[in-house]
């Protein structure tokens, strides 16, 4: 006898599976933009104290200048990362897809002469 629980079960184990890989793509999303925004808050935070020690013009020009290429660097490799996490992420919400896709369009050709 036919039964819709057996049926539907490996439908929902992949649904599952990939709810669960969307939530740690999300959490390691989460992860990095926490730990790049208290590094970013750290680095500020030692540049001014070091900005307001400097007793010429000069030398704060240049830690000013220093300061702000490190953070524009900081924050395209951070930006790659994210875009690399969230890359996979889109990668891994469309595995599911992508693996029933090729069997339908197959049948569809089989069907067509």
């Amino acid at each position: 006898m036919f039964s819709f629980d057996d049926a539907a079960k490996p439908g929902v184990d992949a649904m599952l599976k990939n709810y669960a890989d969307m939530a740690k793509g999300f959490q390691q999303i989460a992860a990095q933009a926490n730990d790049y925004s208290r590094k970013s808050f750290s680095d500020m935070a030692a540049f001014f104290e070091t900005l307001a020690t400097t007793r010429s013009v000069e030398g704060a020009v240049e830690l000013q200048a220093t300061y702000m290429k490190t953070a524009c660097d900081d924050f395209l490799a951070q930006a790659a990362r994210m875009g690399d996490i969230y890359a996979d992420l889109a990668k891994s919400a469309y595995q599911p897809f992508e693996a029933a896709l090729p069997t339908k369009a197959a049948g569809r050709n089989a069907n067509a002469h």
